[in-house]
């Protein structure tokens, strides 16, 4: 079954410095360590994809309806209090491994080699039904 990991953020969850206050040593061993995990679940077979996002900040919101110009709106919203920052897909066997690997990916260092505790999202990804040839 495949699951996608949500690195979910928001103001109420991030306990630690905003990344632009982090040395660049705590940076460098941060993105190490998730290419390392990323190594990982490739080599067993689990990962499908892993992306980081940019900012909130440039995000767009597109709508469109028929026969109209889309409306597009920009970033930030100061409605919105979450953010996606990245995701992995995986495809394992049980959800109890899904959520082994969102634990894992959750203890990721920080500043001073702590580990950040950030909240993951776990869903498993739906599949359409058969279709008929």
């Amino acid at each position: 079954m495949k699951y996608m990991l949500l690195m979910q953020f928001s103001e109420k969850t991030v306990d630690f410095p905003k990344i632009e206050e982090w040395k660049p040593e705590e940076i460098e061993a941060h993105i190490r360590f998730m290419r390392e995990t990323n190594g990982k679940l490739a080599e067993a077979g689990e990962l499908v994809d892993a992306q980081g996002l940019a900012m909130p900040e440039t995000a767009r919101i597109v709508r469109s309806h028929s026969g109209g110009a889309p409306v597009v709106t920009e970033g930030p919203f100061p409605e919105t209090k979450e953010w996606v920052a990245g995701w992995w897909i995986v495809d394992c066997d049980t959800a109890e491994r899904a959520v082994e690997i969102a634990a894992d990916v959750s203890a990721a260092p920080g500043p001073g080699g702590r580990p950040l505790n950030m909240p993951i999202e776990v869903r498993q990804v739906m599949s359409a039904p058969p279709t008929e040839l």
